[in-house]
């Protein structure tokens, strides 16, 4: 069984932070004003009023989203507010997903191959097969069995990995888990998953040598993971 990330390993790090980031940054004050009233949106704006002393403007919620957009931050309710925002820009065909030629390919084989796949990213479950679905690569929605974002816990947190063995109904040490972070790779691997640091060159110019891989086995490509898993 392949557990998979997404940014940084099967798709650039660049089009998330370059694409994805700037357009949901741009949209969300016209999101909200939109779809305020809709019940799975108040949901997530009342998280994040609540969170930062009660909140009751919601010019200040968008306010404080684009602020942990431009931070980074991988708070739930902002990525869950973001899936919607993408889901208009994948909709409307204002841009595909990145996927490296590479990991589409992999993807199909073991797929073929009869190998089960599932996804762990930072990004909403709904946000995750809206990528997937309108990749550079066509929809691969239907090569992936199970799905995982930060609901079930944070990705370097050994316990979010346990949760997730438990979910796919399998002994961590049948799962391996990609990723091109070395601390998510930990958290796996403190959990009992077997584990595969992605190092993309084009994401990662200075590629990680032994020592900053953490002893984690490390490939520049999907292919090259066919020969140890």
């Amino acid at each position: 069984m392949i557990l998979t990330d997404i940014e940084g390993t099967t798709s650039s790090i660049s089009f998330v932070k370059d694409v994805l980031f700037p357009y949901a940054h741009r949209a969300l004050p016209g999101f909200v004003a939109a779809h305020r009233d809709d019940p799975e949106v108040r949901r997530w704006l009342d998280v994040v009023a609540t969170e930062h002393g009660a909140i009751c403007d919601d010019a200040v919620i968008v306010e404080t989203l684009q602020g942990w957009i431009d931070a980074d931050r991988k708070h739930t309710a902002l990525k869950a507010l973001q899936g919607m925002i993408w889901s208009a820009g994948y909709r409307d065909a204002d841009f595909t997903a990145h996927i490296y030629p590479d990991a589409a390919d992999a993807l199909r084989r073991w797929h073929a191959a009869g190998e089960a796949l599932a996804v762990y990213s930072s990004g909403s479950v709904p946000a995750q097969k809206l990528f997937f679905g309108h990749s550079d690569a066509g929809d691969l929605t239907g090569l992936v069995s199970n799905w995982f974002d930060t609901e079930v816990g944070g990705k370097r947190e050994a316990e979010s990995y346990a949760r997730i063995a438990d979910a796919l109904d399998a002994a961590p040490a049948e799962i391996l888990f990609l990723s091109d972070v070395v601390e998510e790779l930990d958290a796996a691997r403190d959990a009992g998953m077997r584990t595969v640091l992605v190092d993309r060159l084009g994401d990662y110019p200075q590629p990680r040598d032994a020592t900053t891989a953490n002893g984690h086995t490390r490939v520049t490509a999907f292919d090259q993971i066919d020969a140890i898993r």
